[in-house]
């Protein structure tokens, strides 16, 4: 009488994984994260049981929540040609920049004194160079229209470019161009009396982030013509109302334009390793037209006033 040899032991038996042991049979698939739930849905990315709370649909089949977020972690972030990360999300910085001006106005209107301490006069700009960059976030006091028209491009045109080039990128334009404003100043105006006079207004870095737009767009072949005449108006408008600084206009425009360039130029598209080497160059550069600018000031403040200018006491 012949005898069926015995095959191996069923999976899940005595000693095998997933064993009662109390009973010799298999148990239930389990879900790692509620085990009192039984699944044999298993995720196909680990392999382990998930419940339907712990499912989530992936291209093929299904993955646990703990392999979604391994992946998302891992994912990398899609981001613009300058590095930023794409993205919607609220412009912090443009908002920042509107309510430090908003709140330097009212100061101008009740703290006497406060226009003229930061207000950019060409003859205190050596012993006093703060006033290079603070003059940006004081205007008029006596214009409620001149904070206004500056806050509006801004918050036109400030959420645009701060989502392309990233908010580090884009602070460091703006104060780049309030900068070159008033450095225009010092190249442009006469020294007597345009360097007693004093400069107020974010104008010079509101003309540098509309050049910068410009030149991004321009790339692309696609400026707005609305743009290049409200531009042209402005700096025509200099010429036919008294009172408006056009060299800060501009000063800060050509430093628009300028970092408009360098950021083309260091931030080619493709991920070749020269793209990635140019890249990197994107802060050197903008550090570059920061010493441009300082280097230009510290040369006309030596060819009108000479050494005095950085121990000039008034």
């Amino acid at each position: 009488m012949s005898t069926t040899p015995p095959g191996p032991p069923p999976v899940g038996g005595p000693g095998g994984p997933g064993a009662d042991p109390s009973e010799g049979r298999p148990t239930p698939p389990a879900c790692p994260r509620h085990p009192d739930r039984v699944s044999y849905v298993r995720c196909q990315r680990c392999g382990r049981p998930a419940c339907p709370d712990c499912q989530r649909p992936a291209a093929v089949g299904i993955q646990c929540v703990d392999c979604v977020k391994e992946g998302a972690r891992t994912a990398p972030t899609p981001r613009t040609r300058f590095g930023a990360p794409v993205t919607t999300g609220t412009p912090y910085v443009t908002f920042t920049l509107i309510g430090l001006c908003v709140v330097a106005y009212l100061g101008q209107r009740v703290v006497p004194g406060l226009t003229r301490d930061l207000a950019f006069v060409g003859v205190l700009a050596g012993v006093e160079p703060w006033r290079f960059l603070t003059s940006a976030f004081v205007h008029s006091p006596s214009s409620l229209l001149h904070i206004l028209f500056n806050m509006y491009i801004l918050w036109a045109f400030g959420p645009v470019l701060e989502r392309t080039l990233g908010r580090g990128k884009f602070l460091a334009t703006y104060l780049l161009c309030a900068v070159g404003g008033s450095v225009g100043v010092l190249l442009l105006s006469s020294p007597n009396p345009g360097w007693l006079i004093s400069v107020v207004g974010a104008s010079g870095a509101i003309f540098g982030l509309l050049f910068l737009y410009v030149v991004l767009v321009l790339r692309q072949g696609q400026v707005p013509t609305s743009l290049l005449v409200m531009i042209g108006i402005n700096l025509a408008l200099p010429f036919f109302v008294g009172g408006i600084a056009w060299e800060a206009h501009l000063g800060g425009g050509v430093t628009g334009a300028a970092i408009g360039g360098l950021l083309l130029l260091t931030s080619p598209p493709g991920r070749t390793p020269e793209a990635q080497r140019r890249r990197r160059l994107i802060w050197p550069a903008l550090a570059g037209v920061g010493a441009v600018l300082v280097g230009l000031a510290v040369m006309r403040l030596l060819q009108v006033l000479g050494p005095a200018a950085f121990t000039l006491q008034l």
